[in-house]
């Protein structure tokens, strides 16, 4: 799909549109998706979908008024209709001392690096049909995993152009493919049942790796959870895999984000500049990882970008803000907004890696002698206040440093703020989306079970 003359020409009319209505500066991005994607189970076709869609999106201001909509009609009537009432809509809200564009002298500027995000491979859904199928037949490593009850397997294929301009001038376009591919196998013993899963996704179909494995891979997985035990309550060492493990620095994101920060509702809110980790501990952030799913040339506001270390040696270096969260804390911005798209931008970070430890799972086990590894995880609650965390797991207990039996109907609890300064990285780096980590060990956590 080639969309750059049809983007060019909406956003131009949208903006002109709005400053003719009033607008005193504006935003607009275009976006388009076509998707396909192929579900099957029990060795037979459950579902074929295909998606296509566009859309434009403008965010006009008028002084500290601003407002949002978005809009599928991409006539010249139905973009002069969308920018009127985007400004109309602005000239009735509420007044926002943070809202307004980013300020010029922060605007990435290009000519910008390929960062190879969009492939050329377009799979048909026969073809998607194939992976899945092959995937879901290879999770069938035992009788004891079942063909009349499998969870199934799919396969999907996007396509994403998005384009942002500026009422002053910036304008930046990013295309970009996703390749997904997962089984979950469900296996039966004595009647009783357990599943798992496996998946990947990667930005060039040809990094994806083999169906076969990615459903052995599952298969084995979910025969190895028959006939868990429920454990006693207890505090023991945990450890989390590495497929798992990104669940523990989510709060630490979310907690490090400017609108946290700036509502005051963090448990991190008094940490900038303080060792909250373990010493050693690091958390990288690179957006310019080719064919990485978080990579960006700018940020949702056109602001350039930068290789970060968020963690350095168990301390916390930065807050991730865009430029309304930047004003309000009186700061810069840095780089982490995302694009509203019919709204005011949110805050992500870009590619993130831990740096491993100097043991893999096997050494962790060894080291902590007997605990829990924690391989899924439910439900978890957090209280964003005061880093209070606990969440329902299932996994395995293991003795003398080897997995011993599967367990399941399981919690672990703790503060974040403890976890954090005791919690020791593997070397087994695992790397799902936009985040590298290995599995993580916690040598003391409150267990709940019977």
């Amino acid at each position: 799909m080639a969309f750059d003359a049809d983007s060019h020409a909406a956003l131009g009319a949208l903006l002109d549109h709005a400053r003719k209505a009033g607008a005193g500066s504006a935003e607009a991005s275009f976006s388009a998706r076509e998707s396909v994607s192929a579900e099957v189970r029990c060795g037979e076709l459950e579902g074929m979908e295909r998606e296509e869609s566009r859309s434009v999106a403008l965010r006009a201001f008028i002084g500290k008024q601003q407002a949002a909509a978005s809009s599928t009609d991409l006539s010249s009537a139905g973009l002069k209709a969308l920018a009127e009432r985007v400004v109309a809509m602005a000239k009735a809200a509420p007044e926002d001392p943070y809202c307004g564009l980013l300020d010029a002298k922060y605007r990435a500027s290009g000519p910008f690096e390929d960062l190879e995000q969009a492939d050329t491979a377009r799979p048909s859904a026969e073809q998607l049909r194939d992976m899945a199928l092959a995937c879901e037949a290879a999770t069938f490593v035992s009788p004891e995993i079942s063909r009349e009850k499998s969870g199934g397997a799919g396969a999907s294929s996007d396509y994403n152009f998005f384009v942002y301009a500026t009422s002053d001038g910036f304008e930046g376009s990013d295309a970009s493919t996703t390749y997904s591919l997962g089984a979950q196998p469900i296996a039966e013993r004595d009647g009783k049942m357990e599943r798992d899963y496996e998946y990947r996704t990667k930005r060039f179909l040809a990094d994806l790796p083999d169906a076969a494995a990615i459903g052995r891979t599952a298969g084995e997985r979910a025969l190895a959870r028959l006939g868990p035990r429920k454990l006693e309550s207890s505090r023991a060492p945990v450890i989390f895999a590495n497929r798992r493990a990104g669940s523990l620095l989510s709060p630490l994101i979310g907690g490090i984000s400017g609108n946290s920060i700036a509502r005051g509702t963090s448990f991190l809110k008094n940490k900038l500049g303080q060792r909250v980790f373990a010493p050693g501990f690091e958390l990288k952030e690179d957006p310019f990882i080719k064919r990485a799913i978080g990579s960006m040339a700018f940020d949702g506001e056109g602001c350039a970008v930068k290789r970060n270390l968020l963690v350095d040696d168990g301390v916390i270096t930065m807050w991730l803000l865009n430029s309304a969260t930047a004003r309000q804390l009186k700061l810069e911005p840095t780089g982490h907004a995302t694009s509203g798209h019919g709204g005011p931008p949110g805050i992500a970070a870009a590619n993130l890696a831990v740096k491993p430890g100097k043991d893999d799972l096997a050494g962790l086990m060894k080291n902590a002698g007997k605990g829990l590894y924690v391989t899924e995880m439910f439900s978890p609650a957090l209280n964003m206040n005061t880093g209070d965390w606990s969440v329902g797991v299932s996994g395995f207990w293991f003795e003398h440093g080897e997995i011993a039996y599967p367990v399941s109907e399981v919690t672990v609890a703790g503060a974040l703020l403890d976890i954090y300064a005791r919690m020791i990285p593997g070397a087994d780096l695992d790397n799902r989306g936009a985040l590298e980590i290995p599995s993580m060990l916690i040598d003391d956590l409150a267990i709940g079970g019977v």
